[in-house]
């Protein structure tokens, strides 16, 4: 039997008018953007629907919009066929993503992921006002040179995405002076990135620490399928270490690349990715060129996945 794994996608890949189609067509889409709006106290659905774009892709807007079309997303794939769909070995999810990923894993409710990502993404943008920061992506450079220029530099690692894309983040003055650098020693490109602020880097660590707080308020249940955990890049069932790695991540680095790695050496070779955008097929490709991914994100893209005769678990 072909073992799948569900990817779930982060921050930057929302736009406007996202969900619209799946709000309509799927009662359970639509229950999970009411139970956003509910949470938030605000029309989350009505800004992902119609923006306008400026306050969509504010950093504590943007976070619960992503989180809520990806498990919106979960959640029309699995009514179709009574909810015999292909069904998870592994789930992970690309920096915020992973808060959709624990939600898939019947770790974090809904609404209690709604609500974290929304404090995530306020204590995020705090800290950018706090300590103005920039983050850029490095193309066609390895680690080992980056990280040396890195370390020259001051600016620090905050995602190694895929072979050739590796981003970097820390303050204007020193990402800057990295990006000209690793485009000296051979980078095809260094692109600076839309972002508030220096996020996966130490600028970070207050707004961890205020996340270590707001996450003692939630419960944690034992994943029902094995987490892939961005710090770690390692599975993870174990509810404080979780917790743990929830914390580290807003100021470590997200090791995408080494987590599709591990699942990918687990025999899988099937994903589906959920939620905007298809960013993750797009790094995958670089990853291992022969996995298969597919993409829920609209409403013609639910009857595309094959159906397999496997019951998604409760």
């Amino acid at each position: 039997m072909e073992k799948t794994a569900y990817l779930f996608a982060g921050q930057g890949s929302q736009y406007i008018g996202m969900g619209k189609d799946l709000y309509a067509a799927f009662p359970e889409s639509k229950k999970i953007f009411d139970q956003a709006d509910q949470v938030l106290g605000f029309a989350l659905s009505k800004l992902c629907f119609e923006g306008p774009p400026e306050e969509l892709t504010k950093t504590r807007n943007c976070q619960p919009a992503v989180l809520t079309m990806s498990i919106a997303c979960l959640e029309a794939f699995k009514s179709v066929g009574s909810g015999e769909r292909l069904a998870p070995d592994f789930v992970a999810g690309l920096s915020l993503g992973e808060y959709s990923a624990l939600v898939a894993a019947g770790t974090l409710s809904f609404t209690d992921a709604v609500y974290l990502v929304r404090r995530r993404g306020e204590f995020m943008e705090e800290e950018a006002q706090r300590q103005p920061g920039k983050m850029a992506s490095v193309l066609g450079l390895d680690l080992k040179i980056i990280k040396d220029i890195c370390q020259q530099t001051g600016a620090e690692v905050a995602n190694i995405n895929c072979p050739g894309q590796i981003v970097i983040s820390g303050s204007a003055k020193s990402v800057e002076e990295a990006a000209r650098i690793a485009e000296e020693r051979g980078a095809r490109r260094a692109l600076f990135l839309e972002v508030s602020g220096a996020f996966h880097s130490s600028f970070m660590k207050q707004a961890a620490s205020k996340l270590a707080e707001e996450l003692k308020k939630v419960k944690i249940n034992v994943p029902r399928i094995p987490l892939i955990c961005n710090y770690t890049a390692q599975p993870t069932v174990d509810t404080t270490q979780i917790k743990e790695n929830l914390i580290k991540q807003v100021a470590g680095s997200v090791l995408w690349q080494d987590s599709m790695r591990f699942i990918l050496s687990n025999g899988i070779s099937n994903f589906i990715e959920f939620g905007p955008g298809k960013v993750l097929k797009g790094l995958m490709r670089r990853i291992d060129e022969k996995a298969r991914v597919g993409n829920i994100e609209k409403k013609e893209d639910i009857a595309v996945i094959p159906q397999k005769e496997v019951k998604y678990a409760s």
